[in-house]
């Protein structure tokens, strides 16, 4: 039988089971060779809220999605043209996002009546009729796995493990590729396992060898390369990003990277990748709790380190008090916020926006930070550098954005040139020479206090958080000094705004009928609706701001060019509270908080609403 081969633009691919079915672990090396292939691509991980959630239930399906093509892509794909079901929990939980007529490959070891029963399926859906319209490819994974090892010496739980590898080999035929970056991977990994080894090397090529013999399908797929700017990329997530960037920034300062953290999702493998870098002088800290790890690193950035902690939501509200110590110090800390969904433990694998007011205000007295935001996986890289140089050069303690989707995304990263990053200036203090007296909270032109070692001799100062006396940073309770120490702070990082570069306009022109303003992870969404309309004839654009605190100077101007202003959100409403009441602009407002990313078509039609005055 001849297998017809078909060209085709994009393809988004969604991997589902149970969380132990090795979903994430099947998606990453899929998109790790399709990365090889030169296809842009971007993905979004889904996974279960519980540890182990009971095998084969709702709550324990593990997703991961990915939406790669030959064109630029923004966004991991608002639908799916496959569905990968490992069981009936998988296929319940994602038909929802699998388009009319797109491909199901289903194991059928996984309708069982126990399956079925635990997904709360009155019948089987692969037998019943209800996936008409649907291609439905039905394969017996879990048998053709068993078979390809039956003569090695395993047990039948061991054996299974390898099913997901079964269904990679099978999709890299199915997609035209080669298994060498999958079979490098297993060699590195299980090198010291032979067994575990040989069964997954096996299985690979039993589900690449079935799509090859078998006469069921006749066809297979190609994507091309997208044409993106020449150089050398690598794969990486947001967390992967942030790391790398942070570990650049400290060698821009010439400084030691101190990272004082306690684990919580999605932030702590921030921790674990800095954790990988003392070669490069990183120093990390897992903390008894939230409130001793950002201590810890005051504590560093008081000796002249690179200072950095880490957390999401829940963590950030313990961390509130320490927050405005740092702020009283006037020392130079980041704080990492990669953003879940809540309140409280709310959703802990699941994405959302809704910090931006808790970065922006949440804190005792006025207390006043300057806050960053990427927005996407390889943008985390940029954003952290961004943060550290904000934070040292001006001696304050910064807050840096990311959440859920940004951090465990991926993207294709092109590796910059140490030359083109800027170095940061971190400068300290020198022993006062004649007799000059040391003034800790005297200030230059750009309102910056100076960055006082302990230990250098003459430069003995007091810390602490109760209020500091003007200069000399005694405790003063004068109400006069009070407000003006207060008033200061407020200013010093205002004056950031000058150091900050324009607001531009992403996409669309730079006046018109609609600008869609964004922050953070709807840049993508936003992007291809934005790109869409335009292309449409509609004179739409879209601005993504990176500083949140201080605002750009020019965003009043670009926000004033446009008879309406759209601003999306995975929260329900917090950086248009913040435009409509500095600007005074009637901006519209589109909210998600549903612990997914905004996707493109939803917010092409909200753009088209507010166009058609509906």
């Amino acid at each position: 039988m001849s297998v017809t081969k078909t060209l085709v633009e994009e393809v988004t691919i969604k991997f589902a089971g149970d969380s132990g079915d090795g979903m994430q672990l099947t998606g990453t090396e899929f998109t790790n060779n399709t990365a090889l292939t030169g296809s842009d691509l971007a993905t979004f991980p889904d996974f279960p809220a519980e540890i182990r959630a009971p095998q084969g239930t709702l709550p324990g399906v593990s997703g991961y999605q990915l939406h790669f093509g030959s064109r630029l892509i923004f966004t991991p794909g608002d639908t799916c043209d496959v569905l990968v079901a490992m069981n009936a929990a998988a296929l319940r939980v994602n038909l929802s996002t699998l388009k009319k007529g797109g491909a199901i490959i289903a194991d059928i070891a996984g309708f069982d009546s126990k399956n079925l029963r635990l997904a709360k399926c009155d019948t089987n859906p692969l037998e019943d009729g209800s996936l008409n319209g649907y291609e439905v490819i039905k394969m017996d994974i879990t048998k053709l796995t068993r078979d390809c090892l039956k003569d090695l010496q395993m047990g039948t739980k061991e054996k299974d493990r390898s099913k997901n590898m079964f269904v990679l080999g099978f999709l890299y035929w199915m997609y035209n590729r080669t298994m060498d970056s999958t079979t490098a991977f297993l060699q590195s990994k299980f090198k010291k396992q032979p067994d575990i080894l040989e069964a997954n090397l096996r299985a690979l090529k039993a589900g690449y060898n079935f799509g090859e013999t078998t006469e069921t399908f006749n066809a297979r797929y190609e994507v091309k390369p997208a044409p993106m700017a020449p150089g050398r990329y690598r794969s990486i997530m947001g967390n992967q990003a942030l790391v790398i960037g942070l570990i650049t920034a400290a060698q821009k300062a010439g400084l030691p990277l101190f990272y004082g953290s306690y684990p919580i999702t999605p932030a702590s493998d921030i921790l674990h990748g800095l954790a990988q870098y003392k070669h490069y002088g990183a120093i990390t800290f897992q903390a008894e709790d939230e409130i001793a790890a950002i201590c810890s690193a005051i504590g560093a950035a008081y000796g002249g380190n690179l200072a950095i902690t880490g957390t999401s939501g829940p963590g950030m509200a313990l961390k509130a008090e320490a927050m405005g110590l740092a702020v009283m110090l006037e020392l130079p800390l980041v704080i990492c916020n990669i953003q879940r969904g809540g309140p409280s433990t709310g959703l802990p694998t699941k994405t959302e926006q809704a910090d931006l007011l808790q970065a922006l205000y949440g804190r005792n007295g006025e207390c006043p930070m300057p806050v960053l935001a990427a927005k996407s996986p390889s943008d985390c890289f940029y954003a952290a550098i961004e943060a550290c140089k904000i934070a040292i050069e001006h001696m304050t303690p910064v807050i840096l954005l990311s959440d859920g989707y940004i951090a465990n995304g991926a993207e294709p990263w092109r590796f910059p040139k140490a030359d083109d990053i800027e170095p940061i200036k971190a400068s300290f203090k020198q022993a006062p020479q004649n007799g000059e007296l040391f003034m800790p909270y005297e200030r230059n032109e750009n309102l910056v206090r100076p960055w006082a070692i302990p230990g250098t001799k003459g430069l003995q100062h007091r810390i602490g958080g109760l209020e500091k006396e003007a200069g000399t940073g005694n405790v003063s309770y004068t109400p006069a000094n009070h407000e003006y120490m207060v008033k200061v702070r407020e200013a010093k990082v205002e004056k950031i705004a000058q150091f900050l570069p324009p607001q531009t306009i992403e996409t669309g022109p730079n006046e018109g009928d609609l600008l869609v303003l964004g922050w953070g992870s709807t840049y993508g969404a936003i992007k291809s609706a934005v790109m869409e309309l335009n292309a449409d004839g509609y004179a739409v654009a879209h601005a993504h701001l990176r500083y949140l605190r201080p605002l750009p100077q020019n965003l009043e101007h670009i926000l004033r060019s446009f008879k309406k202003v759209l601003i999306p959100e995975i929260n329900a409403g917090q950086l248009v509270k913040v435009i409509r009441e500095k600007f005074l602009i009637p901006a519209h407002q589109f909210n998600k908080v549903q612990g997914l990313p905004l996707f493109k078509n939803e917010l092409k039609n909200a753009i088209l609403q507010i166009l058609e005055n509906k």
